[in-house]
């Protein structure tokens, strides 16, 4: 295992844990009803394991289910700062433990002769897929293995393996991995965090040799440790509220509050008339007063509460995307985090030129994912939810009344219900505007290495930049981190402004002089100068620059690297390139990585004739 070549963790290394060592829990099964076939683990484990796969689960939001047997694991590559942010020294990587933990050969946290500890489970959920109702979904290739808690954090994570083998949510999949697939996921997971978006994380990278997986092609299988706070989505509320299952989907929303929120408590309430706007979401988002109070006499209960917590996480997670050119590619309801993560890594892309209608997954023949459809398409999965959760939040205050918790809601009260719950989800739809708008001007202010945020702003730089960008099909991440590199002297001439107006060009495809384009970006330079003087004052290039250099990073690993990547790492069998590759994708706003410049500056230069732009399969 040489080849991993672990650096070294900043901190010390006292309070970081072995595997052993690392505070584990279950609380996801400890809280949330079982697979009633399968309802305790020596059930489970007793069982075949060719008995654990596919069929219909009712009543249930998991089964108990170990992963399958994977024959001499290698492990491909590790990320040092999930490492980190789990609690785990950098050592405990090198060890024969953590590689056969982390192949599923070994469940770290279950006594077999005792029968007790923390048993491996896969979750239960449905969903719409491309708009379609898909019924049960579920974990068909994940299965967790612990809950792991950082000692010095106190966040818990859920630890789990993607590519461990079949589960009763497996429907007519093999519930494995391919290689191509994981390294994908194993990069942009850990990119994605690294340049500050939410995200579910990926700590370990391991191939399964002697494992071929049938998709397009026959290809070598691999799989991906992940972790995240919680891996509870959208469409684990679909399940129940399609099936009529009240009792289930309740439980569910009180453990989303209790557990992945940290306690009803911390759920963000509404503001009463005359209330001192102190609270960070109505002076940062400038909510107006009738969307947040609602018709006068309507009561907003804790369940309404939780739906606008997780309106504002994904709001907050999609303006992010927008803001770095960032596409999911398939973002069914089961692909949407409850705690708004990017997940789910499938067909993902960036933007190579900027081309709002672009979208990277090539089945998807209407572009219901492109880039601009986001936003909408991130809404309408919320909608969904609050759909689901639409009695509970209509309710009111009546919502612990005794009668209603077990039988529901009346004839008599329900167009009451029916009327209160569409008031507070389409309130809500003004809110997740406005927390999108407000994160996304905040994101986009500062890519343009100013310090405030002016109304004519958004016309004069945002919409006019991406608009020059689309026209002249400019490459949307270099056009910020180019920008990070101008001196406002070089722009206090019309000719200064065109020579640096060449700077959004590729390299060999510059335009003449006069050409309209040139003068154009030009036009748009002399007003982004004015604002950034009017920011910063003079004499502050320096600082600017630097400040625009830690929101604009000079990596992205763009599909074309990706593709690059996993034929050198599974054809040609090379290890060190996904060590060098790693290195830039956690420091992605460095300008050099110390390994070959050479290399580093062709993956962070113009993209390949023919490559921009590549879509792909679903298929993984």
């Amino acid at each position: 295992m040489s080849h991993l070549q672990m650096p070294s963790i900043n901190g010390s290394s006292h309070n970081l844990h072995t595997l052993s060592t690392l505070p584990k829990s279950n609380v996801f099964t400890s809280n949330l009803p079982a697979d009633p076939e399968y309802p305790t683990p020596e059930i489970s484990d007793s069982a075949p394991r060719e008995d654990l796969g596919p069929r219909m689960v009712k009543n249930a939001l998991f089964t108990y289910v170990r992963p399958e047997i994977t024959h001499s694991p290698e492990l491909l590559a590790v990320s040092p700062r999930a490492l980190q942010d789990l609690g785990l020294k950098p050592e405990e990587a090198e060890t024969e433990e953590f590689r056969q933990v982390f192949a599923g050969n070994k469940i770290l946290t279950w006594d077999a002769e005792k029968k007790e500890g923390i048993y491996p489970w896969a979750q239960c959920y449905g969903g719409y897929q491309f708009g379609q109702w898909a019924g049960q979904l579920g974990d068909g290739r994940a299965i967790s293995l612990f809950e792991a808690t950082n000692p010095d954090t106190g966040v818990r994570y859920e630890v789990q393996l993607k590519g461990a083998g079949r589960t009763p949510y497996s429907r007519f999949a093999d519930g494995k991995a391919v290689l191509r697939s994981s390294i994908r996921e194993f990069v942009v997971s850990e990119y994605l965090n690294a340049i500050r978006i939410p995200t579910t994380r990926a700590l370990a990278l391991i191939l399964a040799p002697r494992s071929k997986v049938m998709r397009e092609r026959l290809e070598p299988g691999a799989i991906v440790t992940r972790f995240a706070q919680s891996w509870v989505r959208l469409g684990t509320f679909d399940l129940p509220k399609a099936r009529g299952d009240r009792k289930t989907l309740r439980k569910l929303a009180d453990y989303t509050a209790e557990h992945i929120y940290g306690g009803w408590e911390q759920l963000p309430s509404k503001l009463k008339p005359g209330e001192p706007k102190d609270t960070w979401h109505d002076i940062k988002y400038d909510i107006a007063k009738d969307m947040v109070e609602g018709p006068a006499g309507e009561e907003e209960n804790r369940y309404a509460r939780l739906y606008r917590a997780i309106i504002r996480a994904n709001a907050r997670t999609v303006a992010h995307w927008q803001a770095y050119g960032f596409m999911n590619g398939v973002l069914n309801t089961d692909n949407t985090s409850i705690l708004g993560l990017s997940m789910d890594y499938g067909p993902f892309a960036f933007l190579d030129q900027f081309d709002p209608m672009y979208t990277p997954n090539h089945d998807d023949y209407m572009g219901r994912y492109s880039y601009r459809n986001q936003p909408t398409i991130v809404w309408w999965n919320l909608v969904r939810l609050g759909e689901a959760l639409g009695e509970l939040i209509g309710q009111g205050p009546d919502v612990d009344d005794p009668t209603f918790v077990e039988k529901g809601v009346t004839e008599d009260g329900a167009q009451v219900l029916i009327k209160r719950a569409e008031g507070i989800i389409e309130r809500a739809g003004e809110e997740y505007k406005a927390v999108f708008l407000a994160t996304y001007k905040e994101l986009m202010t500062a890519r343009l290495g100013l310090k405030t945020f002016k109304e004519s702003d958004f016309q004069d730089l945002f919409s006019e930049l991406l608009d020059f960008l689309e026209k002249y099909e400019l490459d949307f991440h270099h056009a910020f981190r180019r920008l990070g590199h101008v001196n406002l002297e070089q722009l206090a001439s019309e000719q200064g402004r065109k020579d640096i107006a060449g700077w959004f060009f590729k390299s060999d495809a510059a335009p003449r002089q006069e050409d309209e384009s040139r003068e154009r970006i030009a036009q748009w330079l002399e007003k982004w100068a004015a604002r950034v003087k009017e920011d910063w004052g003079e004499g502050k290039d320096e600082e600017r620059q630097a400040a625009m250099a830690r929101v604009n990073p000079k990596f992205v690993p763009r599909s074309w690297i990706l593709d690059e990547l996993i034929n050198r790492v599974e054809k040609q069998g090379e290890r060190e390139i996904l060590q060098h590759i790693m290195k830039m994708t956690l420091n992605p706003f460095e300008e050099h990585w110390g390994w070959n410049e050479k290399e580093e500056e062709r993956f962070c230069g113009d993209v390949p004739k023919f490559k921009g732009m590549m879509q792909c399969s679903c298929s993984s």
